[in-house]
């Protein structure tokens, strides 16, 4: 089964908001994620991650804390994600690649159709 390494942004504002991304292409277009990407040669998670979001977003981020690692099988592929809260350093979070995108309370959270991979991520932020 083909293997995919990505990084994945839990983006978080000083109201306690979750940003969250609504893809607009592929598979899975129209799903919710976590705003990332894949890891390219060379690069440490935090470096791609800031990478990802600067393409995705035309924003800088600040990367806190490790969250935790999410392994998920998909039919097509298996993924390896890695899960960082962060928050806006400067920018204004304009969407490159998404169709859209909202800040959830934690209450909200489940408001949105996510992923499967993120949803592990989701209920612990509910927590």
């Amino acid at each position: 089964m083909k293997q995919i390494e990505v990084v994945a942004a839990i983006i978080h504002d000083d109201k306690g908001r979750i940003f969250a991304t609504q893809r607009g292409y592929g598979d899975y277009k129209d799903w919710w994620e976590f705003p990332g990407g894949k890891m390219e040669p060379g690069e440490t998670p935090e470096e791609a991650l800031k990478r990802e979001i600067w393409e995705e977003l035309e924003t800088h981020i600040v990367v806190e804390q490790f969250v935790q690692t999410v392994e998920w099988d998909y039919p097509q592929f298996h993924l390896t994600m890695h899960c960082y809260l962060c928050r806006v350093a400067s920018g204004h979070l304009e969407l490159k690649e998404h169709e859209a995108a909202k800040w959830l309370c934690k209450d909200e959270l489940e408001s949105v159709n996510w992923l499967p991979a993120d949803k592990d991520i989701v209920r612990k932020l509910k927590k």
